[in-house]
């Protein structure tokens, strides 16, 4: 393959030549001297080696290869000025894509009034939210699926970059006529004897509560057991038993179930933005991490 051995103002100068079918006119056109341009064109043809156009004193006209260049050379160049344009568009934050990938729980409860914010003052980015379990949250991440993960788990990924944004607790999740939802606390050790509702062994969830409960005298039993939190939930809802899940999983007003503080030992978890140590993020993601990292700064 032959490598291009002109540059980008040597096609133009011909391009412009071709037509206005006049040295003059062109260099006119592209703010140049007639001799200036003429040896723009010379160089292209040189590097070619082939002549695209056949000079008089009057007139310029194109030769056959001339003529099949120059329809090669316009879309050449206006291949390159969309691509300029799209690459100014995302700079400037007109166009772009980002790929989030998040765990369930933030994808319902936390981005949706981020995402709300950010297509107000980004209306044409797009945005592709992957929620996942926070193991599939970390691989989107590594494999470059995402831009960047929203989860608990990859501070310990040497390849990642893990920045905190939130501390949740976790809570005892019950009907709101459950005899303790008025409690300011429930104890770990009082879960003994009580039917619950678990999600499952490969959920890095179940891993933190496993890790919490390994001291107890006597172990809480999971009747029920659920691949994600959403799942545990709707179970809770429906009077199937008690849930322990994190904060962030349990609005407030939500109307049929409520959360109370678990002690002895408290457990927490901290959220936290993951991005690859070598990516530098796309202008319209970075512009969408920043609203993640202000929303929970109070910015």
């Amino acid at each position: 393959m032959l490598r291009i051995k002109f540059d980008l103002g040597e096609l133009q100068a011909f391009v412009v030549t071709a037509e206005k079918a006049s040295f003059r006119l062109a260099a006119e056109a592209l703010c140049l001297s007639p001799p200036a341009l003429s040896r723009r064109v010379e160089r292209l043809e040189a590097a070619l080696g082939v002549r695209l156009l056949e000079r008089t004193t009057r007139s310029v006209e194109l030769t056959a290869v001339g003529q099949e260049f120059l329809h090669e050379a316009r879309t050449a160049l206006a291949g390159l000025d969309e691509a300029v344009q799209r690459v100014n568009d995302q700079v400037h934050l007109r166009r772009g894509r980002v790929a989030i990938a998040c765990i369930p729980s933030v994808a319902s409860h936390l981005l949706p009034r981020v995402l709300r914010a950010f297509a107000v003052a980004q209306p044409e980015v797009q945005v592709h939210v992957i929620d996942e379990s926070a193991n599939q949250v970390l691989d989107a991440v590594v494999r470059g699926d995402a831009d960047f993960g929203l989860s608990f788990t990859g501070s310990q990924e040497s390849a990642l970059r893990f920045e905190a944004l939130m501390r949740e607790r976790y809570v005892l999740a019950m009907q709101r006529g459950h005899r303790w939802a008025g409690r300011k606390e429930v104890a770990w050790a009082e879960l003994a004897g009580q039917r619950l509702v678990s999600v499952s062994r490969d959920s890095s969830n179940r891993l933190l509560l496993d890790q919490a409960t390994a001291d107890l005298p006597q172990q809480p039993v999971a009747w029920y057991e659920c691949n994600h939190v959403a799942g545990a939930l709707a179970l809770v809802e429906a009077g199937l038993g008690l849930a322990v899940l994190p904060q962030l999983a349990l609005p407030s007003e939500h109307p049929q179930v409520c959360g109370v503080p678990l002690i002895e030992p408290d457990l927490w978890r901290t959220l936290g933005l993951l991005q690859r140590r070598d990516r530098v993020l796309a202008p319209a993601a970075e512009a969408l991490r920043q609203r993640l990292i202000q929303l929970h700064s109070g910015g």
